[in-house]
């Protein structure tokens, strides 16, 4: 059961680190903290990267094409993908939403916190200009750069938001019972996290684009100069991001989880 716990242990990163006994953390000094701190976000930026990459490509090279089958199924298995690659190293965030609800879950120090959202950051930067170098401009252009574009005046903004706190949410949950709750973790945490982004991006791609993610939000917008209505993929996803860490704090989550009725 302990050697379960820890192969399971996605997202949570505490001072020994994602997936390892403190044991396992030999070394002391450069070597530690390489492998505490400095390796995590690398691992989130690479991660990120990867994931930000493939998911941009699927929206610039399907648009025009009618529905979202595309770029669900790259956004879902890329992130299924580096989340099982990258899990045991850094949690597998990949998204400054995730690590806002994983660490005020208790998954993870408040020291990591500030360096994986610059890593995310980072990377949804670096992969929207890979984007750019290898997408036709034609394409490019007519995708905005994979930027977030589905509010194109000011009615829209209420129900994109909206849209984006209850895919967040429903992203978010999954993460916290699936990966962080110590009652509820599974092995499948990739799988179960890879298959809910799809599902929220074929229900909710033709309404807000089904961000869920800042960071990738953020790197297209930077690439592409896209900012119309750009914070709602910040709001939204970080609302949604907090209602889970309501709900499982308070209600759902083991008695290590939740803070009341233990």
């Amino acid at each position: 059961m302990a050697d379960k716990d820890t192969k399971t242990e996605l997202f949570s990163i505490s001072t020994a680190g994602a997936g390892q006994d403190q044991q396992e953390r030999t070394g002391t000094g450069v070597g530690r903290v390489y492998e505490c701190y400095v390796q995590p976000c690398l691992a989130e930026l690479l991660g990120s990267t990867l994931f930000i990459f493939v998911g941009c490509v699927s929206v610039v090279t399907s648009a025009g094409i009618p529905g979202t089958i595309q770029p669900a199924l790259a956004h879902g298995l890329s992130l299924a993908v580096v989340i099982a690659v990258f899990g045991e190293i850094s949690g597998g965030h990949f998204n400054p939403a995730v690590s806002v609800c994983v660490y005020l879950m208790g998954g993870m120090e408040l020291i990591l916190l500030g360096p994986y959202v610059l890593a995310q950051m980072f990377g949804g930067m670096i992969a929207a200009g890979l984007v750019k170098v290898i997408s036709p401009s034609s394409q490019y252009n007519n995708a905005s750069g994979a930027a977030f574009s589905a509010i194109k005046t000011a009615e829209d903004v209420g129900a994109v938001t909206v849209s984006e706190v209850v895919m967040t949410l429903f992203l978010t949950m999954v993460i916290s019972m699936a990966a962080v709750n110590g009652r509820t973790r599974s092995q499948f945490a990739p799988f179960c996290i890879g298959l809910t982004v799809t599902a929220n991006i074929l229900a909710g791609g033709m309404i807000s684009g089904a961000c869920m993610n800042p960071a990738r939000a953020f790197g297209p917008a930077v690439v592409a100069n896209y900012w119309d209505y750009h914070w709602v993929y910040w709001v939204g996803p970080l609302a949604g991001a907090m209602l889970t860490v309501c709900i499982v704090r308070l209600l759902m989550g083991d008695k290590k989880t939740r803070i009341v009725l233990k």
